[in-house]
């Protein structure tokens, strides 16, 4: 059978009803900073992250695509931005983080953590975008690595999710390539910007996550780039060849 352009298959998880004799701490995601080795998730500040988030976002073709495929953006000029960025750093979800490169010194890039189900121990990573000089960087990889972390490794969830506009490929293989799962497309789910929007779904469930975190660490280590800063393995290509662990299969319903 043909498929169409943009196809891609559900990855084939078991079903379950096991007990969950371990619930989650129920702990909403922290407004506290998240520090790596190339960037620092700040807790978002109009005051302090509109004007450098705003050049970042704005300032040359390349950094206005960014825009394409969010449902907002972008803006006429700072001070419209700042309002937005003040209403988002009072949003208790989505919880809006500004990307800061240790390298630059500047603020270049957004994430967030929304829909989050701490009871259920589940939440999101979206409202992402990076300024060119952030993207497909090591220090990008880093900055959601940080917050999948978070998550799993501090809060202790069940389920991280992704989703994306299913026409923005960059989104799709992006989250392919940090070792979500995809899981189906939600059709006629959102209007923005005055188009359809279908929407793909993704996740890392907690039992997957120890090998994607060691995969994510390895890439991520000083060893695996050269001297000018050039990976030596893919990330994607890893992702790819990881094992196929079985959910709880002797009790599955």
């Amino acid at each position: 059978m043909h498929k169409p352009a943009g196809y891609e298959d559900i990855f084939p998880r078991p079903l379950s009803g096991h007990s969950v004799s371990l619930p989650p701490p129920a702990l909403l995601p922290s407004r506290a900073e998240l520090v790596g080795r190339e960037v620092v998730l700040e807790p978002q500040n109009a005051l302090l992250h509109a004007e450098q988030l705003y050049i970042a976002g704005h300032e040359s073709p390349e950094a206005l695509a960014i825009w394409d495929y969010l449902t907002y953006g972008p803006w006429p000029n700072v001070d419209a931005y700042k309002e937005v960025l003040r209403s988002q750093s009072a949003s208790t979800d989505p919880i809006f983080y500004a990307i800061r490169s240790k390298q630059s010194g500047r603020a270049c890039g957004q994430a967030s953590f929304l829909d989050n189900n701490a009871q259920h121990g589940v939440t999101e990573i979206g409202h992402i975008w990076f300024a060119p000089e952030l993207q497909r960087t090591r220090a990008a990889t880093e900055a959601l690595f940080l917050m999948l972390s978070h998550a799993f490794d501090d809060l202790n969830y069940r389920r991280m999710q992704w989703r994306c506009n299913s026409l923005n490929q960059k989104s799709r293989t992006a989250a392919r390539r940090l070792g979500f799962r995809f899981e189906g497309v939600f059709y006629n789910h959102l209007i923005f910007k005055g188009k359809n929007r279908d929407t793909a779904w993704y996740s890392i469930l907690d039992t997957e996550w120890p090998e994607v975190r060691s995969i994510i660490e390895h890439w991520l280590g000083h060893d695996n780039f050269d001297a000018i800063g050039s990976p030596l393995t893919s990330l994607a290509q890893n992702m790819q060849t990881r094992t196929n662990p079985k959910r709880n299969s002797d009790d599955l319903n």
